[in-house]
Order: C-alpha cells, then sequence, then structure tokens
C-alpha cells in the first residue's frame, strides 16, 4: 500500500514505525546519547527512536530540539525517518540538517500502525507500507 503524504526533508528512511499520539520536545524530553524518550510524562517513555521511523502529531518546545535532532544523528541514535501529522519548524528544521527523512500530512495515518515496517521517500513524499 502507497500513502501520499507531503514531502518535508529529503531522503529515503526504512524501519519499523513507533507510534506515539503525543506531540514531542526533543530537548529535555529525548536523550541524544541513547535515543530513548525519557520525559516521565510522555506515553513513549522509555521506548528508543534509533532506527525507528518516528511517527507523531508534531513537535513542541524549544528552537533547541533541532539541534538536539542533530545530535541524535551524529550520535547514530535518530529516527530513520520522521512523519508528522502536521510538521511545525522545529522539527522540520532538525530534520532537514541533520538530513533525517521527512514527510508530514499522510492521507491514511490509520494506516500507519505501530510496529509495522515502512519506506518513506522524503523525496515524493510516498510511504510505502511494506
Amino acid at each position: 500500500m502507497k500513502i501520499i503524504s507531503r514531502p518535508i526533508s529529503k531522503g529515503i528512511g526504512r524501519g519499523r514505525i513507533l507510534v506515539s499520539s503525543e506531540p514531542i520536545s526533543f530537548l529535555g524530553w529525548v536523550d541524544p546519547k541513547t535515543g530513548k524518550v525519557i520525559d516521565i510524562n510522555h506515553e513513549l517513555r522509555g521506548h528508543s527512536i534509533k532506527d525507528r521511523i518516528l511517527f507523531i502529531p508534531g513537535g513542541k518546545g524549544s528552537t533547541v530540539g533541532a539541534y538536539v535532532i542533530f545530535q541524535l544523528k551524529k550520535n547514530n541514535t535518530a529516527p530513520n525517518a520522521i512523519i508528522c501529522i502536521d510538521a511545525e519548524p522545529i522539527i522540520a528544521t532538525g530534520a532537514i540538517m541533520s538530513n533525517i527523512p521527512m514527510v508530514d500530512r499522510p492521507e491514511h495515518p490509520d494506516k500507519l500502525l505501530n510496529d509495522i515496517e515502512i519506506e518513506v521517500n522524503g523525496y515524493s513524499g510516498e510511504i510505502i507500507l511494506l
């Protein structure tokens, strides 16, 4: 199955989806050394975003979050791609400067279920369920 979305950051990423119904702030909520969500109140607490396709409604928090995404990439603890319902500038900037494929506004977000294997094409905006 192919899902059309809006391309934000170029590249192609493949992996299993990690779904959150809550927005995420990368500053203070994600450990850039391990890729684990450390915010005690977030539903993904204890889960690693490393090598996953992170599917979130959007981001929130400080503009420094973009640099945390960059640090995740440098530490090899970043997600393989990011999908947002509605991307905002902090996460989009972080994905672009880190060369992490990113898309938003997927046509059928209900088809993007936790742990399924997908490919995200940040050039065309296509999400392919594998």
